[in-house]
């Protein structure tokens, strides 16, 4: 059976367009939805941290890839794409209904360099022990923002189309696989039970981009988020980053401070009387 193409949209389209494909087939490209000039920026904030962070110690993290956490101290324009409004529309559309929050879940740059393996094929909502949600249930979003121009040759992010609402041992080779080929500035968003992995790397140049993920509130983040950054460095974020990191419950009664006191008084200094811990 043939493989679908992923579905692609300009950086105009609409956060109900896009949702839709996403839904539909588990993987959607938004191109050029960043400017030259917001790529140089972020590129020039990572680059040191680049150049002092660790190659991957086994195959799957990449023996030629480099993988930054913690973007949004590291690389303050990274919360432009964390709190993107189209980007924070498509998830409140696209995650499971039954929900109160989302989160996020994971930031990272993954910059692969020249003569880097294709990544072992994988879900990224195994991370939750493998846990087998029902195919209905849409737990997390990831997505990919290209820093530099994503081609075949230099190792795209390789996507299974359709894949997300095939059982977990279902398993799909590279052939099946289509690559998430973009320009510069442009972000392939998919969804957590997308079967996808970074593409080889047989160019001379690094490919970089910005991985920033999503799920629901009552989930555990990948990433800690909660040691990643002090509570200084949180009290100068925006609320919205805030919260996306975590500081509000992520449910009814889930996440709470000394006894139902919603974490995200911390910042505004509100410590008196009973408080709810309903999320906004």
């Amino acid at each position: 059976m043939e493989t679908t193409e992923i579905p692609r949209f300009a950086h105009d389209s609409t956060a109900g367009e896009v949702s839709a494909a996403l839904l539909a087939h588990g993987a959607v490209i938004i191109e050029r939805l960043l400017t030259e000039a917001q790529c140089d920026t972020l590129q020039r904030e990572l680059q040191p941290w680049l150049d002092a962070t660790p190659y991957g110690a086994d195959e799957f993290s990449g023996h030629d890839t480099r993988r930054t956490g913690g973007l949004l101290s590291r690389c303050p324009s990274s919360a432009d794409l964390v709190a993107h409004p189209l980007m924070l529309d498509v998830v409140e559309r696209s995650l499971w209904p039954k929900k109160t929050t989302f989160q996020l879940h994971l930031t990272q740059s993954i910059a692969i360099g020249p003569g880097g393996a294709a990544q072992q094929l994988h879900r990224d909502h195994w991370c939750f022990d493998f846990f087998p949600f029902p195919r209905t249930v849409d737990v997390e979003v990831s997505t990919i923002w290209a820093l530099t121009d994503f081609t075949e040759e230099n190792g795209a992010t390789r996507v299974v189309p359709d894949s997300h609402r095939t059982d977990d041992d279902v398993r799909y080779t590279p052939a099946q696989t289509r690559p998430a080929s973009m320009p510069r500035g442009s972000v392939v968003i998919y969804l957590g039970s997308t079967v996808h992995g970074g593409g080889a790397n047989r160019s001379n140049e690094v490919r970089i981009g910005i991985n920033v993920d999503y799920v629901l509130g009552w989930l555990r983040q990948e990433e800690n988020q909660y040691l990643t950054y002090s509570l200084d460095e949180v009290r100068g974020f925006p609320e919205r980053i805030q919260r996306l990191l975590g500081y509000e419950p992520g449910a009814y009664a889930l996440g709470y401070i000394e006894g139902g006191r919603s974490p995200m008084t911390l910042f505004t200094g509100d410590t008196g009387g009973a408080q709810s811990f309903v999320p906004r």
